[in-house]
């Protein structure tokens, strides 16, 4: 279940699940809630498959763990449950979407599609986005690209909680990247990476647990390492990838950058410490000098490089050979990116998903607010 797959999970994050639900049960749940709040059936099962991809997937602290938090942010009006999203800006192989503030996990699958309309049109599609909402799993929306033989590309820029490195400012948000490559016989190559030593879910899972954080992951007000998982809410800050300076923490820092640019400064979004928090008792920024959270959504065809059997079955070759690798001595094998996910998908899929019993309590009195039952 949470623990025992060859995904090799700390074992911080290791326990036993309070409660198992099936995919259906969860999914007919979150629709509804999105239902009650205001979204069309379409946009509520274009939300729920997102939303729902985490859990499924294995990345816990991104799934239903998060609907109530969407429902606040709807509560608090910076989430319009009808937007009119559109098209504000365009090339034949780019475009800006404006997501009228809607939420991001019906936005970006939108935006990703455009991406994949251009690309079978001109070999590449790139499309960033303004004025959205949390976009749930990159995984999600990179992954559309594979079905069309293409290569896809997320990434989102998110609530400003990590401090550059040698500063005690939080000026970025945890950042994303993920790239979806197609493979033949092999499962495709997933590689979906916070720019942050760790993603501040995996505090949410701690703070639910009544655990430490390792050390490396957040620093304190002063700028003096911590492990308290509760440190963001007393003026701490997680740390960008690489934990410090010795340990490559600016190239977490420059990758964080890179996301935000690509996100918010293509596509007219807020960024830096002005990308408006997830949490719906955070007040907004002063300053607004965008629109909302941006993404960055591509497509790229691979037959717009070279044949796409050819190159999947080099995929295959390229995976193949990751795979045989020695390993360290007591470890089990060499993974490859999208492994772990996988795994947990094809278990949860047949034996349910695995809720911890607060995310069951926070979710039934949502259901008992909107007079839905879990």
């Amino acid at each position: 279940m949470v623990c025992g797959l060859s995904s090799a999970v700390p074992s911080y994050l290791c326990s036993m699940p309070e409660k198992t639900y099936s995919y259906q049960q969860l999914f007919d749940f979150t629709k509804a809630v999105f239902e009650k709040i205001g979204c069309s059936p379409e946009h509520a099962d274009t939300a729920t498959k997102a939303l729902l991809s985490a859990d499924v997937r294995g990345v816990d602290s991104h799934g239903v763990a998060r609907l109530s938090g969407y429902v606040r942010l709807w509560e608090a009006k910076r989430v319009n449950a009808t937007p009119v999203i559109k098209i504000i800006h365009e090339t034949p192989s780019t475009a800006v979407v404006d997501g009228d503030s809607g939420l991001g996990l019906v936005i970006a699958p939108f935006a990703m599609q455009i991406a994949i309309e251009k690309a079978k049109q001109v070999g590449t599609g790139w499309v960033s986005v303004q004025n959205s909402n949390h976009f749930g799993i990159a995984a999600h929306h990179a992954m559309m690209a594979l079905e069309h033989d293409m290569m896809g590309i997320a990434m989102t820029n998110a609530s400003p909680l990590v401090a550059p490195t040698f500063s005690i400012d939080k000026m970025l948000g945890t950042n994303p990247i993920c790239v979806a490559a197609p493979a033949g016989k092999e499962p495709a190559f997933v590689a979906d990476l916070a720019t942050t030593t760790a993603a501040n879910g995996k505090l949410e899972i701690l703070q639910r647990k009544s655990l430490d954080t390792p050390t490396g992951w957040v620093q304190d007000a002063e700028g003096n390492p911590s492990t308290d998982p509760h440190i963001l809410k007393k003026g701490g800050a997680l740390l960008p990838l690489g934990g410090d300076r010795d340990h490559g923490s600016h190239k977490g820092y420059a990758l964080g950058a890179v996301v935000d640019i690509f996100s918010a400064l293509l596509s007219g979004a807020n960024y830096a410490p002005w990308v408006p928090p997830f949490p719906a008792y955070v007040p907004m920024p002063a300053q607004q000098p965008g629109k909302g959270i941006g993404h960055f959504l591509g497509a790229m065809r691979i037959d717009a490089f070279r044949p796409a059997a050819d190159f999947k079955k080099d995929m295959d070759h390229w995976i193949q050979g990751f795979r045989s690798c020695r390993t360290v001595p007591g470890q089990e094998k060499v993974l490859v990116p999208g492994d772990p996910e996988r795994e947990y998908e094809a278990e949860r899929m047949q034996h349910g998903i695995p809720l911890l019993q607060t995310v069951v309590d926070d979710m039934t009195l949502l259901g008992n607010r909107l007079g839905l039952v879990l």
